[in-house]
């Protein structure tokens, strides 16, 4: 069923009508849809509203006809660095991670960096609308946001401070497999009620890797160094394959 994604203000649940934005509207209308057939408008905080075609003072607006929580959204909140890459790598990083149910994306420069953007506000916008895009295709329930975390320093001790759970993907390492961090922290009986403790940071670095100095950093920090397995991934794969581990770890799939 097609998606749309509405802003908190403009859902008027007493009148029982959402109010479209223009863009949405004339996007409607293109499909042709006939007034008897539904779609869903997300309110981008996990409520999934069914609505019809309707209209109000001259204005195209979704009539709700039902509501539920979007099964969509994991029950695990995942926020993902991803290292800047060259030309069209970030478009498909961020379009996977958002299928696969990352909760925020954060972008970082690091050492290694091949290309680093010289307006950063508007690759971010774009990226942005690759996120929204991608979030209505694959039915989630809240758009991920897209932002720059600045150099890697700042978002490693940023990443430290908000999730239980710190994955640093480094191709160097050799003993630590994502595997048995992912079995010890999701056993049955761990509490997740709490949100720090149901909160993990993923660091994944550039086309060129990361230098050894930027792994020993993570790891005074808190972070776990893992392997992502015995074949190197491209910069672009390796936020995906670390998101499908978790979320099929968690119990997301």
């Amino acid at each position: 069923m097609i998606r749309f994604f509405a802003d908190l203000q403009d859902i008027d649940s007493f009148a029982g009508c959402i109010r479209l934005s223009r863009e949405d509207a004339d996007h409607i209308h293109s499909l042709r849809l006939r007034p008897d057939e539904h779609f869903i408008v997300c309110n981008g905080h996990g409520i999934d509203y069914t609505c019809k075609l309707g209209q109000r003072e001259d204005v195209t607006v979704a009539k709700i006809v039902g509501q539920n929580r979007s099964r969509g959204e994991p029950t695990v909140k995942c926020s993902v660095y991803i290292a800047y890459q060259k030309g069209d790598r970030l478009d498909y990083a961020v379009q996977k991670a958002v299928e696969l149910g990352v909760y925020e994306i954060i972008l970082f420069e690091s050492k290694r960096c091949v290309a680093v953007p010289g307006d950063v506000q508007k690759k971010t916008a774009r990226l942005q609308r690759i996120a929204l895009e991608t979030a209505k295709l694959s039915g989630r329930g809240r758009i991920p946001s897209v932002t720059s975390g600045g150099m890697f320093k700042e978002i490693i001790k940023n990443a430290a401070n908000h999730s239980s759970l710190l994955l640093f993907f480094y191709e160097n390492e050799s003993d630590l497999h994502i595997k048995g961090i992912l079995d010890q922290h999701f056993q049955p009986g761990n509490d997740f009620t709490d949100e720090k403790q149901n909160s993990v940071s993923v660091v994944t670095g550039p086309e060129g890797g990361f230098e050894p100095h930027e792994a020993e950093m993570a790891r005074a920090e808190g972070f776990n160094i893992v392997s992502l397995g015995p074949r190197i991934l491209r910069s672009e794969t390796a936020p995906a394959a670390a998101l499908a581990a978790i979320m099929y770890q968690s119990g997301n799939f």
